[in-house]
């Protein structure tokens, strides 16, 4: 049995994978679609935490808050509920400029396109207009040359918001709770993902099911990774995330694992996540 030690480990409990070398230059971005349409399963603690490993590694990433609940905006320190200039506003005024958006964290290399509440007006309002799935896509446009990375924390559905995620994306990493009620809507999301393939968007592909809040000193987390595994295959990504207390504890203090406690093992589980993704051509 494998120990929650050893799930932290830089080189796990599989294959390590090497530090991906510096970029000579940056862009055009790997879009990233931060999936799952169950809620509490990770996708804002592994888009922040993932893009912050990423830009340790030299790369340049933009996050694109796309959740009305603007998780990812405050935890990286970005207080979006005093900006007039959010992700809304990019999608519902064609002509506005994402580059007057985008918000400088405190993470060298890590920028921000912020949402807060007015974002759950856009389902709504975005279901007149002609190429509704495709109004990100339109925003995120202008600075695809300028980023390694962009990776996009949807909301938990699959509504219109989403579907316009999965549009503008080339991937989709779906964090998956090590439970058995978090494998119910995988199915349905991988339906999702297929007829968005076949309609809209027949580059996007599944970069990896990510197991989040495993604990595998329980039969229950190694059951359900099982499960996984032999659904999967393949897209099930060898690293795990482990419960712990140090992911709310940074989120409170609005930093990445990587920066509020840089040693600790779920900054190098992190870590390790951004270099199989780079090996996986998943990113730059």
């Amino acid at each position: 049995m494998t120990n929650q030690g050893e799930l932290f480990t830089e080189t796990g409990p599989g294959e390590d994978f090497p530090v991906p070398p510096p970029l000579a230059s940056h862009g055009p971005a790997r879009v990233i679609a931060m999936c799952n349409q169950k809620g509490g399963v990770g996708k804002t603690t592994t888009t922040i935490n993932l893009a912050a490993a990423l830009a340790e590694y030299g790369r340049k990433v933009l996050i694109v808050d796309f959740d009305p609940q603007g998780a990812a905006s405050a935890g990286l320190g970005v207080n979006a509920n005093e900006l007039d200039e959010t992700i809304y506003t990019l999608l519902m005024r064609p002509r506005s400029d994402v580059r007057e958006v985008i918000q400088h964290t405190a993470v060298p290399g890590l920028h921000i396109v912020p949402a807060n509440i007015d974002l759950s007006a856009a389902e709504v309002q975005l279901v007149g207009e002609v190429a509704r799935e495709q109004a990100l896509t339109r925003v995120l446009r202008p600075v695809m040359d300028d980023y390694d990375v962009i990776i996009i924390d949807c909301q938990p559905s699959l509504g219109l918001l989403a579907i316009n995620a999965l549009t503008a994306a080339h991937g989709v990493v779906i964090p998956l709770e090590a439970e058995f009620f978090a494998l119910r809507g995988v199915a349905l999301l991988i339906e999702t993902i297929e007829k968005v393939q076949d309609r809209l968007n027949p580059k996007l592909k599944v970069d990896g099911i990510l197991a989040t809040m495993v604990d595998l000193r329980t039969l229950h987390s190694r059951e359900v990774i099982q499960r996984v595994d032999e659904a999967f295959g393949d897209q099930l990504l060898d690293t795990k995330i482990a419960r712990t207390v140090k992911f709310p504890d940074a989120s409170v203090a609005a930093e990445p694992i990587t920066v509020y406690a840089p040693t600790h093992p779920g900054a190098h589980a992190y870590r390790r996540l951004a270099r199989e993704l780079v090996a996986r051509g998943a990113a730059a």
